[in-house]
Parts: structure tokens; C-alpha cells; sequence
């Protein structure tokens, strides 16, 4: 027998996860949501919140119910889209366990409870963790890296930047978002110019913030747009 055919007809049970990359900006850093495993396979090690999806629900409402039970963080205030499947044999040691992962974006979320099968739940440092490149539990360093790329491409074509930011904010706010995401500096008259050239990308909201000290600033919201044309891209170290 062919070896494809062989494999075709030798299938065992599968299991269907949901793992989640969660992103916020906390002191001008892009953090993502961690737990401690609080049970085997991999107790006491680093992982994103995730679980078995139970027989009567959606994924999407599987990764909402697991941010919730592990980490006491309502999805309904996050942007919350599927990143991919990761269905590599050997993920788990568990068996053959295919988790579909989700890619989560708030602005500076609260301190994380953990919960259910998590000792604790925190933010982490993801550059600090991509440059370890160790230490996540199951094949999470490598979602935690797909998920990074993909909110570094998001950002140069659609609004998501803003989904980082309050109702409200200012265009230097705007500005720290892709600074910290994308790892470079952006002239800001440049910035500005190029965001307010966008159609829809932010609209202004009539009111001005006043710092401390300095100049007031605009503030402004989401505009109607989530395609940007044309897109931000990064790499020019101006923001042009």
C-alpha cells in the first residue's frame, strides 16, 4: 500500500484547542497576556490562555470563554479576529491536538486574574520574549511570533493601530503605537501628515488635550475607514 494511501485510512481521534495572542501597551511597551500552567503537560511553565473548546460552542466563543476563566479579561472590549491552525503532530504531548489561535488587540488592559488551569496570569514583555526565543509551553513561542508579524503587517494596511488606543486620543499617541510595534522611530510631522492625508483613517473629535505643561493637543477618534489607502508602511523611518 502506497504510504499516503496508508496514512489516508489510519486516523485516530483529534482534539480542538483555542490559544490566544493578546496585545496591549503598557509604559510605551508591547506586552501579550501569559499564564503560568497550573497543570501537566508543562506545569509551572509560560503560556498563552487557551483550552479545549467544549462540544456546543463556537471557537470564537471558546477563546472568550478561555480568556475569561483564565485570565478574568472580558474579549467583548478587545478587537478579536483568527490568526491561524497550528496542527503540527508533536505540539502536544497529549495526543493530536489542533489549536486554532486568535490574535487580540486592547488598549492598556488591566492586570490579568488567573484562573481554572492557571497558577497566575501576566503581561510579559514580547520583545523580551521573542529575544529569549525559549521558555513558552507547547508551540506558543511560534503563535506568539506569527502574531507579532501579523500585527506588524495589520498596522501598515488597516486602522488597527487605533484599537491600542482610547475613544479619544492624540496623534502622538497614535505616533508611540506603531513606534512600538514596528521597533523604529517616525519623524512625527511626517506621520501626522501621512495620517491626516488617509481618508477615514482617524477624524477629529473637537476637543484638545492639555498636558501638564506643552501645547494643548487635538484629539481625535477612528475614522469610518479600516483599509488604509495608501498604507502606512514601515521601514522608511519617517512615517512617509
Amino acid at each position: 500500500m502506497d504510504d499516503w494511501l496508508k496514512d489516508s485510512v489510519e486516523v485516530e481521534a483529534s482534539w480542538v484547542t483555542v490559544d490566544l495572542a493578546i496585545f496591549t501597551i503598557r509604559d510605551d511597551r508591547l506586552m501579550v497576556l501569559l499564564i503560568e500552567r497550573g497543570v501537566e503537560p508543562f506545569l509551572g511553565r509560560p503560556a498563552l490562555p487557551g483550552g479545549y473548546v467544549q462540544k456546543n460552542e463556537t471557537l470564537r466563543d471558546g477563546a472568550l470563554r478561555e480568556l475569561w476563566e483564565e485570565a478574568g479579561i472580558d474579549g467583548g472590549r478587545l478587537h478579536l479576529e483568527q490568526l491561524g491552525a497550528f496542527g503540527d503532530p508533536q505540539r502536544d504531548p497529549r495526543g493530536r491536538v489542533v489549536t486554532i489561535a486568535y490574535l487580540a488587540l486592547g488598549p492598556d488592559l488591566p492586570a490579568p486574574v488567573g484562573g481554572t488551569d492557571a497558577r497566575c496570569a501576566y503581561w510579559a514583555s514580547v520583545s523580551q520574549l521573542m529575544a529569549e526565543a525559549k521558555g513558552l509551553a507547547f508551540d506558543h513561542l511560534a503563535i506568539l511570533s506569527d502574531a507579532l508579524e501579523e500585527v506588524r503587517r495589520k498596522i501598515e494596511y488597516t486602522a488597527a493601530a487605533t484599537a491600542f488606543c482610547g475613544e479619544s486620543f492624540t496623534l502622538s499617541e497614535l505616533r508611540t503605537v506603531y513606534e512600538v510595534i514596528w521597533g523604529e522611530d517616525l519623524d512625527p510631522s511626517n506621520f501626522r501628515r501621512k495620517v491626516l492625508n488617509t481618508v477615514g483613517f482617524v477624524q477629529p473629535t473637537g476637543e484638545r488635550w492639555r498636558p501638564p505643561t506643552g501645547r494643548p493637543a487635538g484629539l481625535y477618534r477612528r475614522g469610518s475607514a479600516w483599509l488604509l489607502s495608501p498604507p502606512l508602511l514601515r521601514g522608511t523611518g519617517n512615517g512617509a
